[in-house]
């Protein structure tokens, strides 16, 4: 039981008639927590907002009248001291990050048993977020910094003929200019094209202004 003996008051709002009855089942099993409300859509749940609150409220998202992310967001509002919890078969970016961004403190895939149920109400009432494993690792990679692309690595003397390929000077004049033969300013173009992935003049010289190389 909790503190107090008294129980939890567990509202659900699922269309889904086999997943609410399991619901219902594994709510009033639990000694420690009874059955609130139940609302099947939006219209449903939005007017059981307007009455006593919930300690705990578990949405799904895929709702016959709108997205359960409504109903999150106006929970949040009116029953603030309330937990809520999505429990759906959307794993995706389009509804998980917005569910927590409305105020979502949990995050359950459709696949856990009656006696998981009933310890994620615990959990989250606790302080806890319980959040199914494929939805934890997707929020953890969103927020994960993206890698910045790898710059391709020019040599000193590479970078020199590449800079002075860009002031118009011809493969001879390099030669000059850099103290090589022609045939060694070839192997630097060539060794070019292949680190910048390029087959051209225009498209070297394109692609190392990109990486910041000239």
């Amino acid at each position: 039981m909790t503190t107090g003996s008294v129980p939890l008051k567990v509202t659900i709002v699922e269309d889904d008639a086999s997943f609410r009855s399991s619901f219902v089942a594994a709510v009033d099993a639990a000694e420690d927590m009874v059955l609130h409300a139940v609302a099947e859509n939006v219209a449903q749940a939005m007017a059981l907002l307007a009455g006593a609150p919930a300690d705990i409220l578990v949405v799904d998202l895929g709702l016959p009248d709108g997205s359960g992310i409504e109903v999150i967001r106006a929970a949040h509002g009116a029953w603030p001291e309330c937990g809520i919890m999505v429990s759906t078969t959307f794993a995706d970016d389009r509804h998980v990050i917005p569910s927590i961004e409305a105020g979502a403190a949990g995050y359950l895939l459709k696949d856990s048993s009656a006696s998981r149920m009933a310890d994620d109400i615990r959990t989250l009432h606790s302080g806890g977020s319980p959040i199914s494993p494929r939805i934890a690792r997707k929020i953890l990679l969103r927020f994960r910094p993206v890698e910045a692309p790898a710059q391709p690595l020019l040599s000193p003397r590479e970078k020199q003929a590449l800079e002075l390929i860009t002031k118009g000077f011809s493969y001879d004049e390099i030669a000059e200019l850099m103290g090589v033969t022609r045939n060694t300013v070839m192997t630097f173009v060539r060794r070019i094209y292949q680190k910048l992935e390029v087959s051209s003049k225009a498209e070297a010289i394109f692609e190392a202004r990109s990486h910041g190389l000239l």
